[in-house]
């Protein structure tokens, strides 16, 4: 049976976090993490949430923010599939990350 979808509120507090697989690193290089920190302000303006603080560990990462008007899993999903992609074609390997 499927998880029920997580409640979005408008304006509501939530603790993110993105745990690699297998506990691989997550950033590889200082321009890895550039291309997250692109990534993660670009969506503040595609889908309207607001990053309070952000913390960039070896094989995890933490964010608190501020939900918009568009589902939290909506920007999410974009955030860890557009790092997955770039990653991904940076090292010229397929799977997941996360």
């Amino acid at each position: 049976m499927a998880r029920k979808p997580r409640i979005h509120l408008p304006g509501g507090l939530y603790h993110v976090i993105f745990r690699s697989n297998g506990g691989q690193p997550v950033f590889l290089t200082e321009d890895d993490r550039y291309r997250f920190y692109l990534l993660l302000q670009e969506g503040t303006c595609r889908f309207g949430y607001r990053v309070h603080a952000f913390c960039l560990m070896t094989n995890h990462i933490h964010i608190a923010l501020q939900a918009g008007d568009i589902p939290l899993s909506r920007g999410m999903h974009n955030l860890s599939f557009r790092y997955t992609r770039w990653i991904n074609w940076r090292e010229k390997r397929t799977g997941h990350l996360f």
